[in-house]
């Protein structure tokens, strides 16, 4: 999806319904194939958890626009399978951190 041209960083905060358990253990094989499928399109993602148990993702999703982005999470197993209540999204910058190299208005040019 991201090869070449301007490209955006969303941060989708994905909440877990009630169900969560049962549909991360039941779609967990096709939604970690399906974001293997499309590594490019990933920043980051990974579970949040509350005392070591996932109620929640954070995908932090490479994309031309936010629609572009968007897509990219409706067709991910998890999201089809109804697995979280609340989904929001923010466009991210990454502008400072050891992910970032530091930080980045220092840079030359930046």
């Amino acid at each position: 999806m991201c090869r070449g041209g301007r490209v955006t960083l969303f941060l989708f905060h994905c909440l877990d319904g009630d169900d969560g358990a049962r549909l991360r253990l039941e779609h967990r094989d096709a939604h970690l194939a399906y974001v293997a499928a499309h590594m490019e399109d990933y920043a980051v993602a990974g579970p949040l958890k509350s005392d070591g148990v996932p109620v929640g993702s954070v995908l932090v999703i490479r994309g031309a626009d936010e629609a572009a982005a968007r897509a990219r999470l409706a067709d991910d197993p998890y999201f089809l399978a109804g697995l979280w209540r609340e989904v929001r999204v923010h466009e991210f910058a990454a502008v400072a951190g050891e992910w970032v190299g530091g930080a980045t208005w220092l840079r030359e040019g930046g």
